[in-house]
């Protein structure tokens, strides 16, 4: 497929995502998604379970910093330009940050803390995106969309908030920061193949992301399930671990030499 067709399948999408969320009418939070199912306190922490999971997100955010950082000093960490580390870079920042967030929302869940929890993760969508689009497509294309990616990541977090404070509330522009890259990256792992082996780690991580939301819909159902942990904890768990599948693709991957096939050097 002509690269002309593949990027008209990309921009489609894009525009077909956005112009059918926008085509819906304003949606607003609702007050039952502070609502979860585990609020059991422990050693004076209310929501303990769902406050102390995000201790997994410290942890491979800090674990994929440092990996990042070692590119260039050791050759177990390989990037083919500098410009492809700082998305990374700045997803494993966000990842932390978003330990931190979450932990202080779930102390006391509602819309003002929200804010804290949804702005990192919004910025880890878009440096997960830029990365991706600088592996596969163009270096100089995806480093320069970063800045105008976190831009609009902040704002849809930041435009929420305005517009539920006024009474109107609007979630239209962070769905889609969320979910676009969801739709978006496997579409272009699919048309523009990678320099690098290991691609199928990425989608491994995306699988488990959408198990994570899972256990977030069924939030209740699992709890009740003898209730020993809740489907927002395990959220909490699998998303993390989906970060760390990324943390391994980077540590074991390898760049596909020009003309190998780069489905046979995944397995490696």
């Amino acid at each position: 497929m002509a690269r002309r067709s593949r990027l008209a399948w990309i921009i489609g999408v894009t525009g077909g995502l956005i112009g059918g969320l926008f085509g819906l009418p304003p949606i607003p939070q609702s007050l039952a998604y502070h609502a979860f199912a585990d609020t059991r306190p422990m050693l004076g922490v209310p929501n303990f379970l769902n406050v102390a999971s995000n201790a997994a997100f410290l942890l491979v955010g800090g674990a994929g910093f440092v990996t990042v950082c070692r590119a260039g000093r050791t050759r177990d960490i390989i990037f083919a330009g500098s410009s492809e580390r700082w998305p990374y870079a700045l997803l494993f920042l966000s990842v932390t940050l978003t330990g931190l967030g979450s932990a202080y929302y779930h102390l006391a869940p509602d819309n003002a803390r929200l804010v804290w929890d949804r702005l990192p993760m919004a910025v880890a969508f878009a440096a997960l995106f830029s990365a991706v689009v600088t592996e596969r497509f163009d270096g100089a294309v995806g480093a320069a969309l970063l800045a105008p990616l976190v831009a609009a990541s902040v704002a849809s977090v930041l435009y929420w908030h305005i517009t539920e404070a006024a009474g109107h509330g609007d979630l239209r522009p962070y769905i889609v920061v969320q979910f676009y890259p969801v739709l978006a990256i496997p579409l272009i792992m699919y048309l523009f193949p990678s320099r690098y082996s290991r691609g199928g780690d990425l989608l491994a991580a995306a699988a488990l992301y959408a198990v994570a939301k899972g256990f977030e819909a069924l939030d209740a159902m699992i709890f009740a399930l003898g209730r020993i942990v809740s489907g927002h904890t395990l959220k909490h768990l699998a998303a993390a671990a989906a970060v760390a599948l990324i943390i391994r693709m980077l540590q074991i991957r390898r760049l596909v030499p020009a003309g190998e096939n780069v489905f046979s050097a995944a397995a490696r």
